[in-house]
């Protein structure tokens, strides 16, 4: 199903952006940066966060880490990352291929500046083998995502 809400996304939304699938697996930044060419900074990953009662989306670049104590200042919280099961009840995506698109229901989305290094990013399409190439700019956009400073940015 989630592989396919995610194109029902991109179909509605961007219809000039196509998913790409890889024979092999992208579930983790190294896997994905081989899957499809690229440099793993730009794998866009995204982290399933609840902070308090809420569940949050934050997009990062792949080689960033996530800073808790920018996290918790951003947000007035201390973030926990969500159990597997978890993510895909909430999100509808499995590990590996979570994405801010085609979510099963709207949480926040929120891109970290990490981000903005990068003309092209590369964020998972629900699958742990789909992906789409976007701008982050226009990954914002067609989320409705706030950019936020919430990651240790690393090279």
């Amino acid at each position: 199903m989630s592989l396919q809400s995610v194109r029902a996304f991109f179909a509605e939304n961007a219809p000039d952006i196509s998913v790409m699938e890889s024979p092999i697996s992208s579930a983790t930044v190294a896997l994905a940066a081989e899957a499809y060419g690229v440099e793993p900074g730009r794998i866009a990953k995204t982290l399933s966060l609840r902070i308090g009662e809420r569940v949050i989306l934050i997009v990062a670049a792949g080689t960033s880490r996530m800073d808790n104590k920018k996290v918790k200042a951003q947000f007035g919280g201390k973030p926990k990352m969500l159990g597997l099961e978890e993510v895909a009840e909430i999100t509808g995506h499995e590990v590996g291929g979570v994405c801010p698109f085609g979510l099963k229901a709207p949480l926040p989305v929120y891109c970290d500046v990490s981000l903005k290094a990068f003309d092209v990013v590369v964020p998972a399409a629900g699958s742990t083998h789909s992906a789409v190439r976007i701008t982050p700019d226009r990954m914002a956009e067609l989320t409705a995502a706030e950019w936020v400073d919430v990651c240790e940015h690393r090279p």
